[in-house]
């Protein structure tokens, strides 16, 4: 067997290098994705997580008809994830900073893919309980470490896709489900089946990926649950957490009752009108993340409380007596939009307040706690909602009740945002008497 030959280019025309036959196809080493493209897969898995979370709301009405039960049942199974993401924040929201991202970002991945599995062979209210269960397991445990690696690959890029791409999963969420439910093949299934495939491969390219962080221990110690924030960002926190927990109740309204608010005004059994109503605050909230991303985040925050109660105050006058009819749905939808102003200020306003006031090794641990906040407001109202809409006044009257209550919480966090606004001046002021 003759040996391979390769002439080198700098060498004289008559000069042969000899190269063993091993060596003739040099080997490529394996060069992990850049940061834009991480950054990219990072901001792509947030929106999917949040996206298959708000997936199954246009399915609630198929599956109420198929297993026949009740309007609190809706709300149990939306509070159930909720009560799930909150469980798993506090136990793995500070574990990728002991672990590292991937890790974390790769078991929620599988977590999701085996919960997308059960939705697709759910046949009754149990097996829908526990792929929400799990699905609210990996979100809670994903989002700290998707949002801080963002954070870790770029500061400010970073912080304005935690605030962008969860608006835009959800909005996606809602209104692709609904679509696909209204107009293809195998209702219950397709959806979940796509979402299975867009998991598995963001898998593989996680692993693709370089490690952010190192690894540091305390990652047991971590996963005890502990409300404890650096001192730095105490202060911020006090002031976003109200508003986040108003803007995420607000959500909360739109992803429990939404779709039969909908059937009661436009009189419509159409899934794709279900879901319109998440997606449309949704899309609102994601524009105006996009409006926003160069304002100052206090200004931010009272753009979204001003916003919050007026869409809460046109939403409540739009349902009037729950009779309907073309100006009462373009009433619900108009307060929608302004609502979405306020969802999106508030959470984009709450991130941009807190995180700059922590360390590199503390973000994970910060934004889960912000996450704390959000989903006890996304799950707790609306569960009690559910039951009000059973054992209270039903439909239209429990809706204006959760709007005014909404109303409430927005104006309970203005005052406290002016509390915090005349603190900081003071403080200023004492700080440039001092110098003085």
């Amino acid at each position: 067997m003759s040996r391979a030959t390769t002439v080198s280019p700098s060498a004289p025309p008559t000069a042969v290098i000899k190269r063993h036959p091993a060596h003739a196809v040099p080997r490529r080493r394996f060069l992990p994705l850049g940061p834009k493209v991480s950054m990219a897969v990072y901001a792509s898995i947030l929106m999917s997580l949040l996206g298959s979370s708000s997936a199954p709301t246009p399915l609630y009405a198929i599956y109420q008809q198929r297993w026949g039960f009740s309007p609190i049942t809706v709300t149990v199974v939306f509070g159930v994830y909720a009560v799930a993401v909150l469980s798993s924040l506090l136990l793995f929201g500070k574990l990728s900073d002991h672990v590292g991202r991937r890790p974390v970002i790769v078991t929620a991945l599988v977590v999701q893919v085996v919960a997308m599995a059960i939705f697709i062979t759910a046949g009754d209210v149990g097996a829908l309980m526990v792929g929400r269960v799990l699905q609210g397991l990996s979100v809670g445990a994903a989002a700290g470490a998707l949002g801080a690696g963002m954070l870790d690959i770029h500061p400010r890029r970073g912080g304005f896709l935690n605030s962008f791409a969860p608006m835009l999963g959800t909005a996606s969420g809602a209104l692709v489900s609904g679509l696909i439910v209204q107009y293809l093949p195998a209702p219950t299934r397709l959806v979940y089946t796509v979402l299975l495939g867009v998991f598995a491969l963001q898998a593989l390219a996680v692993l693709a990926m370089r490690e952010t962080v190192s690894r540091k221990s305390g990652a047991l110690a971590s996963m005890i649950p502990e409300f404890k924030l650096p001192k730095s960002a105490r202060a911020s926190v006090a002031v976003a957490a109200p508003v986040m927990f108003a803007v995420w109740s607000m959500s909360g309204l739109y992803g429990a009752l939404g779709p039969s608010l909908m059937r009661t005004l436009e009189h419509s059994s159409s899934v794709v009108w279900g879901g319109l109503p998440l997606f449309v605050l949704a899309v609102s909230a994601a524009l105006t993340t996009i409006t926003l991303r160069s304002a100052a985040a206090r200004t931010v925050m009272l753009l979204s409380i001003g916003t919050l109660v007026a869409g809460a105050a046109i939403t409540l006058l739009s349902i009037g007596s729950g009779q309907g009819g073309t100006w009462s749905v373009i009433g619900f939808f108009v307060g929608t939009v302004i609502a979405g102003v306020g969802f999106g200020s508030g959470f984009q306003g709450g991130i941009r307040l807190v995180i700059p006031k922590v360390e590199a090794h503390e973000r994970a641990g910060a934004l889960s706690l912000l996450y704390v906040v959000c989903y006890i407001g996304l799950g707790i109202p609306a569960v009690i909602a559910g039951v009000l809409v059973v054992h209270g006044g039903g439909l239209i009257t429990t809706s204006k009740e959760y709007s005014i209550a909404l109303i409430v919480l927005a104006l309970a966090a203005f005052a406290g945002l002016l509390r915090s606004g005349r603190r900081e001046k003071r403080e200023q002021l004492s700080a440039q008497m001092s110098e003085a």
